[in-house]
């Protein structure tokens, strides 16, 4: 299993990040190779991937979530294996650290030859400058859930 670990600052407040990060369905418009996830519900979701020209689906379940500061997340089905939390951290009124934390098991050959390489972390890392770009020029989240859901 590989952690795969990044961060970016983004001019916007800590709820307004948060907010948008939990508008799951707009994922596609700054994660490279995501081509749709379904909210199925609060904690459920399923997602589309197409990396290196392999599609998988699989579904992800919320094991903790905390406004303003913190989602967790598991895969629950599906070849794709991982696990990870994403944080918020206030800078100040209108800046926010927003930090990944990934564990990857790379399943199959494609996976395998992505951790090997070096693309896994490529791939996260671009995906939050995209998420930086996109929130920034939005200027706002384009929704938001507040809930809370705890650890079981």
């Amino acid at each position: 299993m590989s952690t795969v670990k990044e961060s970016v600052d983004v001019e916007v407040p800590v709820s307004t990040a948060y907010n948008q990060w939990t508008q799951f369905e707009e994922f596609p418009h700054f994660m490279e190779g995501v081509e749709e996830v379904r909210q199925l519900d609060d904690r459920h979701n399923h997602w589309t991937t197409k990396i290196g020209g392999i599609q998988r689906e699989f579904d992800t379940e919320i094991i903790d979530q905390f406004p303003d500061e913190r989602i967790a997340w598991r895969t629950t089905s599906g070849d794709t294996r991982q696990k990870g939390m994403v944080r918020f951290q206030r800078l100040d009124d209108t800046h926010t650290r927003v930090e990944l934390v990934m564990d990857v098991e790379p399943t199959g050959v494609a996976e395998k030859t992505a951790d090997v390489t070096g693309t896994i972390d490529r791939r996260v890392k671009g995906d939050m400058r995209r998420f930086k770009e996109y929130i920034e020029t939005r200027g706002g989240e384009s929704g938001a859930w507040r809930g809370r859901i705890e650890p079981s």
